[in-house]
């Protein structure tokens, strides 16, 4: 039981689109209430004449039953043959906001509720883009009540679209939709035979089955100190936990902020001492040499450190209940570390509906806004998008002691500039792209990875070759990872299964972020057919670099080009796993660029590439 996956998810959505119902649903036909449980629910009156009230299975709080809205988080921990749940049922209605980002703020998987009947409301945008802010990268739309709309596919595929014309603004790796009863159970542990135009799986197989490994940072390591231990007269070590990557003995070490060095002289478990450590495991640290460093202090690897920053640009949700006081100090919580900071600015807030910024002098209750902060003391943090753990802090009343907003770290790019993922640049003028680009291009060397994904045969190495040709005439230094190339080189030996294709992209990405980290623009063409295994590859380089270029070609074009006549191979079942033929491609749900390819050139093509990089995106 230890060693299987555990899986975190929160539900979310508006108040009475039946969160409670669903949690109580998944318990239920997964055997997960013991018989006490449904004595004690009967005898609450938790019977009606189609058996027991769901709801009730997780709303244990006698003025949520009241009231019949959930106000407060409730958690719930239930298991299958595959995985470990732990569910977070966070409420839905807009002045309890804060509640759901408090659910949210350790799940993998956000799972939101759409009543069928309402469709979206600005509750189910809100819900959404704080899941999208908390950078949840995989998204599980449900759509329930179908049983009161007939069981509709017309007003299913209505909703899914209105949701994704809404979610392309939107930053997660995967979004996927399923028609859903709650009551009735329909789709939820399994599939339903009212809704036979639907072809997907339930809920249940869903959360079994979501691949989130690629989720998980294993390259930064950081450990945050939370105390020094004196164990024995010659024993000094450092108990804490190891927040992201893995450390090992021998490892060479960088306290941050003292910048002492060091090795590591052991690890130590509650009953081992282990070769090495990862995330999220609390272990103590023996050092080869006695460092002055104790609570607060993180330990990174000399070549691969977070910044050390004093002034913070930061997305926010405000938690409190007064609003935010630009004069005032408040406490800045970062891991176990504690400083006093102040706000400077607020930029602006964003309307939950549209996406769209207002500018503001204060943020109230709820609110979502972007600030910069002033810290007395550097703190060591790496950007929300790149680390969750690390990215992210609170800031307390130090009146109340009161938390009061929940806070993300915004990348910055070298000039010192924060980057919010959402900036809008002014109209350029109506010139091409390449004349644009080559107006810097000899000054200005744009260091970023262009990831061409797309079907095989769809041109992605046409339009690499292409694009590197216009880019040597500049004399930028650039060059062209391409697919077939690689795995004739350093991914020789793999296969074409989901786990060799992911370390397949693991190496390119970790071959482009070198490149880039040397002033190299990387241009990789892989079909890289799955979002998880570009979502990884975003990570690995960093997601201020990476462009997403999605070459679209219908996969019948494809088929009637197939130079190198791959499709009839895979029809013919001579190569197994053939993407687009026996094996999925998954589309981008928003690429930085989308590159259709019929009736446009391949200098065309690259036009559109260079006006993109000409913008200073």
């Amino acid at each position: 039981m230890s060693k299987m996956d555990l899986l975190r998810l929160v539900t979310t959505g508006s108040v009475d689109d039946g969160k409670s119902t669903l949690i109580g649903r998944l318990l239920y036909d997964t055997g997960s209430i013991y018989l006490d449980q449904l004595e004690a629910l009967s005898k609450k009156g938790a019977l009606n004449k189609e058996g027991i009230d769901l709801a009730m299975v997780t709303d244990g709080l006698k003025a949520e039953r009241e009231q019949g809205i959930t106000i407060d988080v409730a958690y719930r921990h239930f298991m299958t043959k595959k995985r470990r749940f732990i569910i977070a049922d966070a409420p839905g209605h807009v002045e309890y906001t804060r509640n759901m980002v408090t659910g949210a703020s350790t799940a993998q998987v956000a799972l939101l509720l759409l009543d069928a009947q309402n469709g979206l409301t600005t509750q189910t945008r809100r819900h959404a883009f704080i899941a999208s802010l908390l950078e949840i990268r995989h998204l599980l739309l449900a759509i329930n009540k179908m049983d009161l709309v007939n069981y509709s596919e017309e007003r299913f595929n209505e909703l899914k679209e209105e949701f994704n014309n809404f979610a392309l603004r939107l930053n997660f790796a995967d979004v996927t939709f399923i028609p859903i009863s709650a009551l009735k159970g329909d789709n939820v542990a399994v599939k339903s035979d009212n809704m036979p135009w639907y072809r997907g799986q339930s809920v249940l197989n869903y959360l079994e089955n979501v691949y989130i490994e690629a989720d998980r940072n294993l390259r930064d390591m950081r450990f945050d100190i939370e105390l020094t231990l004196r164990c024995a007269p010659d024993f000094r070590g450092y108990a804490g936990r190891v927040l992201s990557g893995v450390l090992r003995v021998g490892d060479e070490v960088l306290a941050l902020p003292s910048k002492q060095k060091s090795s590591i002289k052991s690890i130590t478990t509650y009953n081992e001492r282990p070769a090495y450590a990862f995330a999220p495991q609390n272990v103590a640290i023996e050092l080869n040499d006695e460092l002055d460093v104790g609570r607060g202090a993180m330990l990174v690897r000399p070549d691969n450190q977070p910044q050390l920053l004093e002034k913070l640009d930061l997305m926010v949700v405000w938690l409190g209940e007064k609003p935010l006081e630009l004069t005032k100090s408040y406490y800045v919580r970062h891991l176990s570390a504690e400083v006093r900071g102040r706000v400077d600015k607020i930029y602006y807030n964003i309307d939950p509906d549209t996406l769209h910024r207002r500018a503001t002098s204060a943020l109230n209750l709820n609110d979502i806004g972007r600030l910069g902060l002033t810290l007395y003391k550097p703190l060591p943090v790496d950007s929300y998008e790149q680390n969750r753990v690390t990215g992210h802090l609170i800031l307390i009343d130090p009146d109340t002691n009161a938390t009061v907003a929940a806070c993300m770290v915004l990348a910055r790019n070298t000039a010192g500039m924060a980057e919010d993922g959402a900036e809008k640049l002014a109209a350029a003028p109506a010139e091409s792209g390449e004349r644009r680009f080559a107006t810097g291009a000899k000054t200005l060397q744009k260091a970023k990875t262009i990831w061409l994904t797309g079907l095989s045969g769809a041109g992605k190495s046409t339009i690499a070759a292409a694009l590197m040709e216009i880019l040597s005439e500049y004399q930028l230094a650039a060059t062209v990872l391409d697919g077939d190339v690689i795995r004739k080189g350093i991914s020789a030996g793999l296969g074409f299964s989901e786990a060799d294709r992911l370390e397949n992209i693991r190496r390119v990405a970790e071959v482009a972020r070198l490149l880039n980290s040397a002033g190299v623009l990387a241009i990789c063409a892989l079909i890289s057919p799955m979002r998880a295994g570009r979502e990884l590859a975003r990570r690995i380089i960093g997601p201020e670099r990476f462009i997403e270029a999605y070459v679209n070609t219908p996969l019948h074009e494809c088929q009637k080009r197939d130079p190198k006549g791959l499709y009839k191979k895979g029809i013919s079942g001579e190569i197994a796993e053939f993407t687009g033929v026996s094996a999925p491609y998954e589309e981008p749900l928003a690429p930085e660029l989308v590159l259709d390819t019929l009736g446009k050139s391949p200098k065309e093509l690259v036009e559109e590439i260079l006006d993109y990089l000409a913008g200073s995106h």
